[in-house]
């Protein structure tokens, strides 16, 4: 009985002690499945392990080039805590790169949060992402590394930097798990390129201070707040280890390993409150959001609806502003005009060069929102279609959808006008360029309703792509046709405003304003009204061009 007793405690306990091989075993088996599913996955994983390869390599032998130089170590601590700071956010924005991301795939298995807390761990050590960070970690302490003790706790700040941002990484995706696998979290992840975008643009910035030949010393303020904070208070450890400030070094290394431990304690918390708690994204949430959905549907225009025109038009504005904020790929096109076009002064006047005319930015992009308008309904323009009879009917469909676009864009052009307006001036050329970004704005939503007409395509539903297969012609011919055709709408009041300019007639610039916002109107509805009998002429063939995604 004894023997049978221990042989049943050793089966319980042996699959606690196998589980990290397990996991190691089914990430690699994923890994391994994945890549088998297509030619084309699989090379793109090789080309992204070869480029994360180069740039890890590239960046390794800058840091070691840089190694010696003053303020040196500010530049390492500084680099930890953004590296941090980017595994933090990558869950929310990229759920998919990892299957084993989603706990809620384990819950009925007979697994303790505490032993598959360890588990998850190693295994999320494997991948592109824990190879490039263990890289910048590694070039972060031969930075900083001087000396024998200097190099001892380099070892120590490796290990703690690299666990940490995976478990901050997993933490955070677990604590968040609902979210990301919710159209919410689906939104979330579509906004991710305007996420990139902006820090891209952020790292062009700081490139471009820090290649001054004092760069470097600019770090130092930011260093002294960040070096307290784990874990680039590790990296900071290594630099006084090398300098003989042991103390400093313990407490840098001390606090990097007790924001270890909460970090694993606050996951395995997570993770028992996901894998015991009801899933309340589903039942609870499905409950709650048919009784709202109930509830709108016993009021009649609620809300702000109640200021949209009656009849058709206002019917069309609400369907496009829901599908600019339901629809993943109108939000993500929506989002990327709004964000860039805000961009565009902001960098421009950091960097030192900015201009007022850079505001031109935002009604340029918003009003590229009105082409390929029915091509962005899908295979849903059917229903559409279906209620178009007439050039009258086209026209109000065009208006609506116009009226909707604007109702976004003009107080957003306002917006960015004034604000360029005041960060980089001068003010007496506002009037000029207020009444131009109307005119821009105008003429892009003239062009676009026509464009709309005769170069109609499909955008795939799913994937990332935004031209169905064979359509990319048409997309390019339609964008690049309309600013053309932009441009010969706008050369008049384009002539008027280089004719007040040579003719050294600055005062009377201000007419540009009221001439530009007149202008835009007419040109929108002239184009309108070109392009209503050709929606009712060309309906069968905009239905088939736009239905092939």
């Amino acid at each position: 009985m004894t023997a049978t007793a221990r042989t049943g405690t050793a089966s319980t306990a042996s699959p606690a002690a196998s589980l990290v091989p397990v996991f190691v075993r089914l990430k690699l088996s994923l890994l391994r499945n994945g890549l088998r599913q297509s030619a084309g996955r699989t090379a793109a994983y090789v080309a992204g392990l070869v480029m994360a390869l180069l740039c890890a390599a590239g960046v390794l032998l800058a840091l070691i080039a840089l190694r010696g130089v003053e303020h040196a170590g500010a530049l390492g601590v500084l680099l930890a805590a953004l590296l941090t700071l980017g595994w933090a956010g990558m869950p929310l924005f990229f759920p998919g790169g990892d299957e084993t991301l989603d706990p809620t795939r384990l819950v009925m298995l007979p697994l303790r949060p505490r032993s598959l807390t360890g588990a998850l761990l190693v295994a999320s050590l494997i991948g592109i992402g824990p190879l490039f960070t263990l890289a910048l970690a590694v070039g972060s302490v031969i930075l900083v590394a001087h000396g024998a003790a200097a190099a001892v706790a380099g070892i120590l700040a490796v290990v703690l930097l690299l666990l940490i941002c995976v478990a901050l990484a997993r933490g955070v995706a677990t604590a968040n798990v609902r979210l990301l696998t919710s159209r919410r979290g689906r939104d979330l992840a579509v906004l991710s390129g305007l996420i990139v975008a902006f820090a891209a643009q952020g790292v062009n910035i700081g490139v471009q201070k820090l290649a001054r030949p004092d760069g470097l010393s600019v770090l130092e303020p930011v260093a002294d707040v960040l070096r307290w904070i784990p874990p680039a208070s590790a990296i900071d450890a290594v630099d006084a280890a090398g300098t003989g400030a042991y103390g400093r070094a313990a407490l840098g290394l001390g606090l990097a390993a007790l924001a270890l431990v909460l970090l694993l304690w606050w996951w395995q918390r997570t993770l028992t409150t996901v894998m015991t708690s009801p899933d309340s994204s589903t039942l609870q949430a499905v409950e709650k959001d048919s009784g709202r959905d109930s509830a709108r549907a016993t009021r009649k225009g609620g809300g702000a609806t109640r200021l949209l025109p009656e009849g058709r038009t206002g019917t069309v504005m609400l369907r496009t502003l829901r599908y600019a904020w339901r629809d993943p790929k109108s939000k993500m096109s929506w989002a990327t005009a709004l964000g860039v076009g805000l961009l565009v002064p902001v960098i421009s006047f950091i960097q030192g060069g900015g201009s007022i005319y850079t505001a031109f930015s935002a009604s340029a992009l918003l009003g590229m929102q009105m082409y390929n308008q029915f091509g962005q309904d899908t295979s849903a323009f059917w229903m559409v279609a279906s209620t178009i009879a007439t050039p009258r009917d086209a026209y109000l469909e065009l208006r609506g959808r116009a009226l909707a676009l604007v109702l976004v864009a003009f107080p957003y052009t306002t917006l960015v006008t004034v604000g360029t307006a005041a960060l980089v001036g001068p003010w007496s050329a506002f009037a000029e360029v207020y009444g131009l970004s109307l005119a821009l704005l105008g003429t892009l939503i003239a062009t676009g309703a026509l464009a709309s007409v005769f170069f109609p395509y499909s955008i795939p539903s799913e994937g990332n792509k935004n031209v169905a297969p064979g359509q990319g012609a048409i997309a390019w011919f339609s964008l690049l046709g309309g600013f053309l055709v932009a441009a010969a709408f706008a050369a008049p009041l384009l002539a008027l405003t280089l004719f007040l300019h040579l003719a050294d007639m600055g005062g009377l610039l201000w007419v540009l304003l009221p001439v530009g916002a007149a202008y835009g109107f007419g040109a929108a509805l002239l184009g309108m009204r070109l392009a209503a009998p050709r929606v009712a002429a060309r309906l069968p063939e905009i239905l088939t061009a736009v239905s092939k995604g």
